[in-house]
């Protein structure tokens, strides 16, 4: 049969073989090689290149970057030698700044011929601060794991000691370390035999164990607060208002290749400090890229990885690389559109090679899946393959777009996003109405983000402003500020509901000032006691649960609106569309992405979060730009896509890229979602299907109400729509699927039904030209010489042409050839 490749599910033993010897060469070579030349190295950096250090306890630590031509860096702290331009303000010690004098100064960098610096400021040199609870003790709780969710921080506490998680609360977590259970906790009398300090230590039994040595910097910290009477700020102390983390790339050569990270808090007063050892650290690939709790980390396998920092209510990320050492890769040379350019860069730097282009057979059959649903024809796959232009797949793609099920498709797809079906919320005429007005919108070519605006701002009936029964479908203020945040931004909020996000900045006034927008919703009982009335019923707030007071709807990210006699509503779906927010155009281009790609940038492509970084930032953010500039017209971003190599590469990888599945380097193989595999089998088989609502020939796509479903759908994984969550609509395979269409009747009966075989044969087909049509019909291409005299043997062997053939159509139908897209 045609290749469909299995690497791209299991290493085969002699490419794993081949893997594991590389790979072994590599780490010989590196253990045995010296240290690179001076004349390899272009260039170093200093980071942070600006310093500012406040009060006699301050102190700032650097690092030094060495990079090479080739984009490999190396951690030179260590080997560079360091002066500062006026020792009278500040001294160097283990590489760190610490303040003597104010007065501004340079830190200078020497190494090689090479030289690099970075400004230092500092002011209030002999000033001595005391400890602040806020910003000296809560960080500590938070850095030694006192107030994680496996901890204190679980919502009932633990040993009777409950803490807010990550410490979102710091008045109510001094009010219950100070006051909830009189002295025992701290012991203002004896500071060292406080028992908040005596179980952090080890001094005592304590069920989470020692979370400190008596000598560190967390300790004495915590001493030195209990010494002072552990007190409150008596002024609001400043916020953290952003975290760096450097730096912020890092290409690492060779197995154990080190590299120091140092992060960095910005304050609303204008200060800085170093909370390299306040700040959580974690990455998302420990194979590759390995961290310790001090930002230390230690490059392993070949691949990517982001180290993410965490402090205060912000988490940071740097994108490290990982290559073997000494590794032979000639760059080939980027051609193709703006896509092309980013996914190229991306793989330039991992030094992986792309795969090749597609043949003509398979950018058709993958194309016309894509863009309308469905398989190409045999009059559109002779004069595809004919058509002897240049151009010919961008005229493809142009006449794709201007079908009619290319806007079904993503009605489609907006209808499972907004769970458009029928409940005792909504009746059926409702969602009819509701999902109609989708599909009639996307055919009128309504850019996506006056849909959106519609949605958002909807009032009315939910019959005659089909667009209200967005706040039909779910009812509860919090839920819909949760969907209208995943749907159009792509971010999840859920978390920040009862505390501070833990992997992304959003905070609990985030979270009720978004939902805030949402809570004068009314709704009412029109004439016919069916339909809804949505409206702005003008009154209303939404209460923060730990101030208890009105929390102001407030744009996430964003600043806090005048709505004053407006509709919030209004207000918010202006601004979602709107330039100022940086979330809607790029997380609508990562679903288009997703879709046409098998995998977003961002994926799950409703989960984007610092924690989860994008696999390509530049690419991600320049789709977003684009469909802004195309006014947000979907079908400019489609050709873009289409037209790009990286779309129109082969499947099968190569011995360089065979492990990488998110930098588009081949083709992904992707099974083609429910409701598009059955109009497919419908229309190879020339079959017609009936669904709920619908004429005799309708296709699944067009299906409206989500209750509407068969065995089939089902099985292969259409979307419930009970949630926003993308990933309710499953392409995974399993074997209730096998076994349906090895003897279920969708394959069978449909070749029986649609008796394509016996009308070929009575029209004089011969068996190979019968073989040829269910080979076109169904996978776009001719089959190869032993696949048309295996199948006419096999043919012969039964006796009887059509019964044969039909067995033959049978086993096309049911091949991973056919169920996917490729």
């Amino acid at each position: 049969m045609h290749y469909l490749p299995n690497t791209h599910f299991n290493l085969t033993k002699p490419t794993m073989r081949r893997f594991i010897h590389t790979l072994s060469l590599a780490i010989a070579t590196f253990a045995a090689s010296t240290l690179v030349s001076a004349e390899e190295w272009s260039s170093i950096a200093v980071y942070p290149n600006q310093i500012k250090l406040k009060g006699s306890a301050d102190f700032q630590s650097f690092i030094a970057i060495a990079q090479r031509a080739d984009g490999v860096t190396q951690d030179v702290t260590d080997k560079v030698q360091w002066s500062l331009a006026d020792v009278k303000l500040a001294e160097l010690r283990e590489f760190k700044l610490h303040p003597k004098a104010d007065g501004t100064t340079d830190l200078k960098a020497t190494w090689n011929g090479l030289e690099a610096g970075a400004s230092v400021e500092v002011a209030g040199a002999t000033a001595q601060k005391p400890v602040s609870f806020h910003l000296d003790v809560m960080p500590v709780m938070t850095r030694v794991g006192c107030n994680t969710g496996s901890c204190h921080g679980a919502a009932r506490g633990k040993d009777g000691f409950r803490l807010s998680l990550f410490g979102f609360d710091p008045v109510g977590d001094y009010q219950r370390i100070t006051r909830e259970i009189g002295i025992r906790r701290i012991n203002l009398a004896r500071p060292e035999q406080s028992l908040i300090y005596l179980k952090a230590v080890g001094g005592v039994p304590h069920s989470g164990g020692k979370r400190m040595e008596p000598d560190s910097v967390y300790a004495k910290t915590l001493l030195d607060w209990l010494k002072a009477d552990a007190e409150i700020d008596s002024e609001t102390p400043p916020t953290c208002t952003k975290v760096e983390l450097f730096p912020r790339q890092a290409v690492l050569e060779g197995e154990g290749a080190t590299q120091r990270m140092v992060a960095v808090a910005y304050f609303s007063d204008g200060t800085t400090r170093d909370v390299t050892n306040l700040a959580a650290f974690t990455t998302n690939n420990e194979r590759t890229a390995a961290v310790t709790n001090l930002g230390a980390i230690t490059a392993g396998v070949r691949g990517e990885a982001f180290v993410m920092a965490r402090f205060d209510t912000h988490t940071v990320g740097s994108q490290i690389l990982a290559l073997p050492k000494d590794l032979q890769y000639s760059a080939p040379e980027i051609a193709g559109n703006y896509i092309d350019r980013h996914v190229g860069n991306k793989l330039n730097q991992l030094r992986i090679l792309p795969s090749g282009i597609c043949s003509d057979e398979e950018f058709l059959r993958r194309t016309t899946i894509d863009i309308v649903g469905m398989l190409p024809t045999e009059e559109e796959y002779h004069a595809f393959i004919d058509d002897p232009a240049s151009n010919k797949r961008e005229k493809l793609v142009n006449r794709l777009l201007e079908r009619k099920e290319f806007s079904e498709i993503w009605a489609m797809k907006w209808a499972q996003l907004l769970m458009v079906k029928s409940n005792n919320q909504v009746s059926y005429k409702a969602a009819f109405q509701y999902s109609s007005w989708l599909t009639n919108k996307l055919a009128a070519e309504t850019p996506i983000d006056e849909i959106v605006r519609d949605l958002v701002a909807s009032n009315g009936g939910v019959f005659e402003q089909p667009a209200t029964n967005f706040y039909q479908v779910e009812r509860d203020t919090l839920k819909t500020a949760e969907n209208v945040a995943q749907v159009f931004m792509g971010i999840r909020t859920q978390c920040a509901q009862c505390h501070n996000h833990p992997f992304d900045r959003w905070t609990m006034d985030d979270y009720y000032g978004f939902a805030s927008f949402f809570s004068q919703i009314g709704r009412k009982t029109g004439e016919d006691y069916r339909e809804i009335i949505v409206y702005n019923r003008g009154g209303g707030e939404v209460n923060h649960p730990v101030t208890k007071k009105p929390v102001a709807p407030t744009f996430l990210g964003g600043p806090q609106p005048e709505t004053k006699g407006k509709d919030r509503r209004a207000v918010l779906a202006e601004w979602i569309t709107s330039p100022e927010n940086p979330y809607f155009a790029t997380s609508i281009a990562n679903r288009v992405w997703a879709h046409f790609m098998g995998n977003g940038i961002v994926e799950p492509v409703d989960d984007i979060r610092v924690s989860n970084p994008a696999s390509n930032p530049a690419l991600f953010d320049e789709l977003g730009t684009k469909l802004t500039s195309y006014k947000f017209d979907l079908k400019q971003l489609v050709r873009d896509i289409c037209s790009s190599q990286a779309y129109q590469r082969s499947t099968k990888p190569n011995e360089s890229n065979q492990l990488d599945t998110r930098n588009y380097a081949y083709a992904q193989v992707r099974r083609i979602p429910a409701e598009m595999l059955l109009d497919c089998i419908s229309q190879a088989t020339s079959t017609k299907d009936k669904f709920r609502g619908l004429p005799l020939g309708a296709r699944a796509v067009q299906i409206a109400d989500g209750r509407t479903s068969t065995y089939f759908l089902n099985t292969f994984g259409r979307s419930p729509r009970a949630t926003v969550c993308d990933c309710e609509a499953s392409t995974d395979p399993s074997l209730s699927q096998a076994l349906h269409l090895l003897n279920g009747s969708t394959t069978t009966g449909k070749i029986a039904q649609g008796k394509l075989v016996q009308t070929w044969l009575e029209r004089g087909a011969t068996v190979p030209e019968v073989i040829a049509r269910i080979y076109i019909r169904s996978l776009s291409r001719m089959p190869t010489e032993a696949e048309t005299n295996s199948l006419a043997m096999m043919v012969a062997e039964t006796g009887d042409n059509r019964v044969g053939l039909e067995d033959a159509f049978w086993a096309v139908l049911n091949s991973r050839e056919f169920m996917f897209n490729h």
